[in-house]
């Protein structure tokens, strides 16, 4: 580059374009910084304090070199300024606040300086070749794209694209796939960020939207949106399950995705490393979908607890292995695309729990409503199995249970209110007993029972609640079935559960948990005000 500037006009805007050429960036951006350097190594030979300007005209290689004044009333800067009378004599009608141009004779560049020039021209060509990659590759986030493999650095696989170059990081490659330089591989897009280093482009073959886009590329109407993708879940190598559902009744969603003699699903497949696909009909019924997601097993029931975002599901005894999966593959993926928590329980389970609860709530109407054993069956049998369904219920629904009557049903009432103003008493005096201030009664929501719980939590001042963050007050426990596997025989295990808010055992929306922390937190703003 030091001879692009010692060049002739002519070399120096074939220069220019060579430049611009090879690194796709603007000819304009090149010329400006060949003048940023020219500026620089003039003021390195004039003296930096004084304003130096160059100028390279684009179509016929002249440059100009310039220095510039002020004009200004009182001078402090004598390097930059000029006073009136001073710059008048250089032009008659200058005035404050006009700019003085003093033309310099070109300058030399000795060794030193047209390496520090080079080193300029340099930098900013790179800077400019980052900012076109990254506004090149900024919006294009979920699109596929084909590169080939440059080089695999520590398990990262360097990919060039061209323009640029992408990585893929070890966690989004396909499980056992190899590859080697110089080979040519399709990914996702996953994200572009801006970074000091230039842009980072991370690409991804392990991610669903990956697997999703490819379905797009191999079956047209997926393309057109007749049919679309609603759901998906992969485990990346092995297996994937995709939910799809048709706009036109007359095309089969599963047929066309998987296209003649398997032909369009084939594709996806080969691509994605021999990785199976179900193809599942999505439904807007959740448990018509959570049956299609666990295909090819076969289900007895479904239950599903809205509040709690789990489903439950009642496989034959002889499905169980296949219900399941692999290593839990099947239950795995199924949770995945349905979005839910997912419990897999054989008809003997089911009735085994079934029985226990019975029995609990049965134990708990005889012990806290003084009735005898079969009334206490009746009422549990009769779907009740709380306190507050039976103290809260429309007195005709009670008195519509045969052998009931409207009298049986206001004592059963009666009672079962008197023993949750026990309940209510008793952890009243356990919560005062664990040093949890009257404050928190006065809280939106919150019972006795819930004090009670902030308090063995620790939580005792209107200060140690305003503190926690909603997620941390209600957030709901996540569990997970696992299953562990002996050869082909699963056998059941216990529950994984992450950590859950505070009182996630409630039921407390989010909107209820913002109100309780918002009023815990009411007596900062007053005593700030």
């Amino acid at each position: 580059m030091a001879t692009a500037i010692s060049a002739n006009r002519a070399e120096l805007l074939a220069i220019a374009d060579a430049v611009a050429r090879e690194k796709l960036i603007d000819r304009e951006i090149v010329i400006e910084a060949m003048e940023d350097a020219i500026q620089r190594a003039a003021r390195a030979r004039y003296g930096a304090e004084n304003d130096i300007r160059a100028k390279i005209d684009g179509k016929t290689g002249d440059m100009r070199l310039w220095r510039v004044v002020e004009v200004v009333e009182q001078v402090d800067d004598y390097f930059k300024q000029v006073s009136v009378a001073d710059a008048q004599k250089l032009q008659k009608d200058a005035a404050i606040g006009d700019f003085i141009v003093d033309p310099l004779p070109p300058i030399e560049f000795g060794r030193i300086a047209a390496q520090a020039a080079k080193q300029v021209i340099f930098q900013k060509v790179r800077d400019a070749e980052r900012e076109r990659q990254y506004e090149e590759f900024k919006d294009r986030a979920n699109e596929i794209i084909t590169g080939v493999v440059k080089r695999v650095e520590f398990g990262h696989v360097v990919v060039d694209l061209g323009r640029a170059e992408g990585v893929i990081r070890r966690d989004q490659q396909i499980p056992r796939e190899v590859v080697r330089v110089g080979d040519r591989v399709r990914s996702l897009i996953l994200s572009v960020r801006r970074e000091n280093r230039g842009p980072q482009i991370f690409l991804s073959r392990a991610h669903p939207e990956f697997m999703k886009k490819l379905f797009a590329q191999e079956v047209p109407e997926i393309y057109d949106g007749i049919i679309e993708i609603k759901a998906a879940a992969r485990d990346p190598g092995s297996r994937a399950k995709i939910g799809v559902i048709s706009h036109d009744g007359s095309i089969d969603p599963v047929g066309a995705c998987v296209g003649m003699k398997g032909s369009r699903v084939q594709a996806v497949v080969q691509e994605m490393q021999g990785e199976k696909i179900d193809i599942i009909p999505w439904s807007p019924d959740t448990a018509t979908f959570v049956v299609n997601a666990l295909q090819p097993a076969q289900v007895s029931r479904v239950v599903i607890d809205e509040e709690e975002e789990r489903i439950e599901v009642v496989v034959p005894d002889d499905q169980l292995s296949l219900a399941i999966g692999r290593r839990g593959q099947n239950v795995r993926l199924a949770s995945q695309l349905t979005g839910k928590a997912i419990d897999i329980l054989t008809e003997a389970d089911a009735s085994e729990k079934r029985q226990k609860e019975f029995l609990q709530n049965s134990e708990m109407f005889q012990n806290e409503l003084d009735v005898d054993e079969t009334l206490a069956q009746l009422l549990v049998a009769e779907g009740f199995g709380a306190l507050e369904e039976v103290a809260y219920v429309e007195l005709d629904e009670l008195a519509s249970i045969e052998g009931f009557d409207e009298e049986l049903g206001a004592e059963l009432q009666s009672r079962a209110q008197e023993a949750l103003d026990r309940r209510e008493a008793a952890a009243r005096e356990e919560r005062r007993s664990l040093g949890v201030e009257d404050a928190l009664a006065e809280l939106p929501y919150l019972t006795e029972a819930m004090l009670v719980t902030l308090g063995k939590a620790g939580i005792k001042t209107l200060d140690d609640l305003a503190d926690l963050a909603t997620d941390e007050l209600i957030q709901k426990k996540r569990t997970e079935q696992r299953r562990r596997q002996n050869s082909d025989r699963p056998e059941r295990g216990d529950r994984e559960e992450n950590k859950g808010g505070v009182l996630a055992e409630y039921g407390l929306s989010e909107e209820q948990g913002n109100e309780i922390i918002m009023a815990a937190r009411a007596h900062w703003f007053a005593d700030e005000a």
